[in-house]
């Protein structure tokens, strides 16, 4: 088997490496979004006990 082989994938290529990049694509997003919203939680925690401090 060589390399162009591998990319034709048996015929099927034309609906396998759109299936990939779309799971590669759905990865990506998924964990951006939970990198994100992580770091706005922490943004969040910091303003509530920034808040706390000051009102003691």
């Amino acid at each position: 088997m060589n390399l162009s082989d591998f990319f034709y994938m048996g015929g099927y290529a034309a609906f396998l490496w759109p299936a990939y990049g779309l799971v590669l694509s759905v990865l990506v997003y998924n964990v951006w979004s939970a990198r994100r919203a992580h770091q706005e939680a922490r943004r969040a925690a910091v303003r509530r006990l920034q808040m706390e401090e000051t009102r003691s």
